[in-house]
C-alpha cells in the first residue's frame, strides 16, 4: 500500500462551463465553485466519494507523447460511449476488452481532455 495515495485529480479547460456541464451529464458529478487566489475559476467535486483510486505507469516508446489521463469505472461502457457523444465528448479509442475481461473505451471531453473508462471483468 502506498504512504501516497493519489486522492485527487484537475482538468484545465478554456470552456470550464461546458466541461462541467459534460461531466455532469455523464457521470452525475456536482461542482462547487471555491474561486482561485487570481480571482479564476476552481471548482471542486467529491465524485470519487469514500473510494480511492489507482495507477499505473505505461511505457511510450516509439515516439509517443507523454500523457496524464484519469479512468472512471463504469457500469457500462458501450452505453457510457453513447452518453459521451450525446453530452458533447468523442469517444477516440471505441469499445475494447481485455484479454483478462476487463473493457475499456478513451473519451474526448468538449475541451478535447482525454479520458478513460473500464468496467471490471466479471467476478468469476
Amino acid at each position: 500500500m502506498s504512504s501516497t495515495p493519489i486522492t485527487w485529480f484537475e482538468i484545465g479547460s478554456d470552456r470550464p462551463d461546458e466541461v462541467e456541464r459534460f461531466y455532469a451529464d455523464l457521470f452525475g458529478w456536482t461542482f462547487e465553485e471555491q474561486g482561485a487566489a487570481n480571482g479564476g475559476s476552481y471548482r471542486v467535486t467529491t465524485a470519487g466519494g469514500e473510494q480511492g483510486i489507482g495507477g499505473a505507469i505505461r511505457a511510450t516508446g516509439g515516439g509517443s507523447p507523454n500523457y496524464a489521463i484519469f479512468y472512471a469505472e463504469v457500469a457500462d461502457v458501450a452505453e457510457t460511449c453513447r452518453r459521451t457523444e450525446a453530452a458533447g465528448g468523442k469517444v477516440l479509442v471505441p469499445l475494447r476488452t481485455a484479454p483478462s475481461g476487463l473493457t475499456f473505451a478513451h473519451l474526448l471531453d468538449p475541451s478535447g481532455n482525454h479520458l478513460g473508462v473500464f468496467t471490471p471483468p466479471a467476478a468469476a
